[in-house]
């Protein structure tokens, strides 16, 4: 058997130091904590280069005194805990005491502090966990500490890092949560020498959330405050109609410290229930306030997972906060007019005549027809591209005496018996609920789900077709996302704009989106590339299934929607489709496409047979 000997105290420090600093943002995280812990009412962050090669953070709190600076940078050492009692009433967002002796421990860490009582500040460096300097020093109440060249002497753990933008946003993110959830401090925050984030400190959080989260977020909100079995929730929930496509849109706060809470998230979810779409997820910041004693937070190193003493107890405190507040503050929304953001058809092509009879061809033939919607008075023109159902199917033109020729022609190549022969195939019968096809085809009656059934084509289409039909934006969008959403994007937006999507930086989770695939006419972009970005995020699955989950996505803001009304010979073409189709029986998402009746199963209903 091997030796047992203790480690080194280098080894020992690098190996603690990585259960605390992962990464440049959770340096961030622990330095701004510890600011807040110190009273500070303003925390200035400053980063360069992702925080890879500078990470500054300077606070005007109660600053160390001299004789316990180089008793800070020791492992365990704090001021927020005495004894074992301490541990079950943790009231301060650092106890462990092992920011900084892990933080020192790989990187070259400088500190610059100052106490109320005192006229001369502290200078202390200290390099590789090894002290260099202490000496006096001019300066402000409060302190700074400065780290440079994060991981310089542990080089396996620098290889892990993302790109200078990837680790820079991640900041940025620790930064937004966290001035989220206090208000009452004011928070800067600078990115190689741009200023990116500024509060003002006064207390009131709509002001915060509009700078963090964007005007849309911020005008969406309802403003919570209730007590509920001792627990204080206050902060803000969404109206219905500002929902995302995953969690991504909430912050929980517990008591001032941001936490992932699976009880919250679902007390949340159940309280919009049957007020928004099924798939969409409720936003909100709230913050919940309940005895220290009554929450464990020591249960990983990152101080984000807690457990509750009373899993039910939170989860009905939060459910009845978000209801009641839902419940009094949601109101009809105001119908918002806005010039229409998509290029205008050629004026020749805005006005399009009645459809006359169809003459229909070999499904292998070309579609062409022409489909023009009028929205906000201006009249698009669509093509139909190879991502539509109707694909296959020729559908005559606006102008009579073309369709004259089609059919002429048609008898010329004697194929007109055979169109004919395809017309009789499918019969379609009629539309119910707006939503469900009904067709005749082979002895049988088939229910068709428009929506779904359109979306599987759709789905298909983009998977098969590497090149998508791009729709240039008249006004080019501008989307807010957190920064999470917003970075991925970023680093992807070269596959988004395979996609069909052409997306600039516009700086501080805001993107400029300046094109869009042409089939999504009629589509939240926001929403979409939330979605997208929450695809690509991906959650460990491999990219191949991510992209898949895009598609989906896609699909299904495209796809004709069900309860909305549609022609019936768009509804017949689409019932060709699907029936001719045999790899068509689900949706992208596992729902059938359709279910069918035969003629015998209804004469058994009708007693014509036994």
């Amino acid at each position: 058997m091997p030796q047992i000997k203790v480690l080194p105290k280098q080894i020992a420090e690098l190996i603690a130091a990585g259960e605390v600093v992962e990464r440049p943002s959770a340096v961030i995280k622990e330095l701004v904590e510890n600011s807040i812990d110190a009273g500070a009412t303003a925390i200035t962050v400053e980063i360069k280069r992702g925080g890879i090669l500078y990470m500054s953070v300077s606070d005007n709190g109660c600053g160390i005194e001299e004789k316990d600076v180089p008793t800070a940078f020791m492992r365990h050492a704090t001021s927020k805990i005495s004894t074992e009692n301490d541990l079950d009433s943790i009231a301060t967002l650092g106890f462990r005491g092992e920011a900084l002796a892990a933080i020192s421990a790989v990187s070259k860490t400088e500190i610059i502090t100052r106490t109320a009582n005192s006229d001369i500040g502290t200078y202390c460096a200290v390099e590789g966990g090894v002290q260099t300097s202490l000496e006096e020093i001019g300066c402000n109440k409060g302190t700074t500490i400065v780290v440079k060249d994060i991981f310089y002497n542990t080089p396996a753990r620098m290889k892990f890092l993302k790109s200078d933008v990837a680790e820079g946003n991640n900041i940025a993110a620790v930064i937004d949560r966290i001035a989220l959830s206090h208000p009452e401090i004011a928070f800067k925050f600078i990115r190689d020498s741009k200023q990116l984030l500024s509060t003002s400190g006064d207390g009131n959080l709509k002001n915060v959330i509009y700078a963090v989260l964007g005007r849309d977020f911020a005008s969406s909100l309802i403003e919570v405050d209730t007590k509920i079995e001792g627990i204080h929730i206050s902060g803000a929930v969404c109206k219905p109609i500002f929902t995302k496509a995953n969690h991504n849109g909430q912050f929980f706060f517990l008591n001032g410290r941001l936490v992932q809470s699976k009880t919250m998230a679902a007390a949340l979810n159940n309280a919009y229930k049957n007020a928004i779409m099924t798939g969409k997820f409720p936003c909100c910041v709230l913050n919940v306030e309940m005895p220290y004693n009554s929450v464990d937070v020591n249960v990983h190193p990152s101080k984000t997972e807690v457990r509750f003493s009373d899993e039910r107890r939170v989860f009905n405190a939060v459910y009845y906060a978000a209801k009641s507040a839902l419940d009094m503050g949601n109101t009809r929304p105001e119908i918002k007019t806005t010039f229409n953001p998509y290029k205008p058809a050629e004026p020749e092509k805005y006005t399009q005549a009645p459809i006359v009879e169809p003459v229909k061809v070999q499904p292998k033939e070309e579609l062409k027809y022409d489909f023009t919607p009028k929205t906000q008075g201006v009249t698009l023109n669509f093509k139909a591209n190879s991502y539509d159902a109707y694909k296959g199917i020729e559908v005559p033109s606006s102008n009579p005496k073309e369709n004259e020729k089609v059919v002429a022609e048609k008898k010329e190549e004697g194929t007109l018996g055979h169109v004919q022969e395809v017309l009789d195939s499918v019969r379609y019968i009629g539309y119910a609920f707006d939503t469900y096809i009904i067709a005749e085809y082979n002895e049988e009656i088939y229910f068709i789900d428009k929506h779904a059934a359109h979306e599987r084509i759709l789905f298909e289409e983009l998977k098969k077709n590497s090149e998508l039909q791009i729709q240039e934006l008249l006004v080019p969008d501008t989307v807010t996302l957190v920064k999470e959403e917003y970075a991925e994007l970023l680093q992807n937006a070269e596959q988004i704009k395979n996609l069909g999507f052409e997306i600039e930086d516009f700086g501080n989770g805001s993107i400029i989106v300046r094109s869009i695939p042409a089939i999504l006419t009629d589509c939240d972009i926001g929403d979409m590339l939330s979605e997208i970005a929450s695809n690509l995020l991906g959650g460990g699955k491999p990219f191949v299934e991510r992209i898949d989950d895009i598609y989906h996505s896609i699909a299904c803001k495209a796809a004709i929607k069900g309860g909305r009304h549609t022609t019936d010979f768009e509804l017949s073409v689409l019932a060709e489709r699907i029936l001719k189709s045999k790899d068509i029986m689900y949706c992208p998402h596992g729902r059938p496409v359709a279910f069918k009746l035969t003629r015998k199963q209804l004469e058994k209903h009708f007693g014509r047979i036994q």
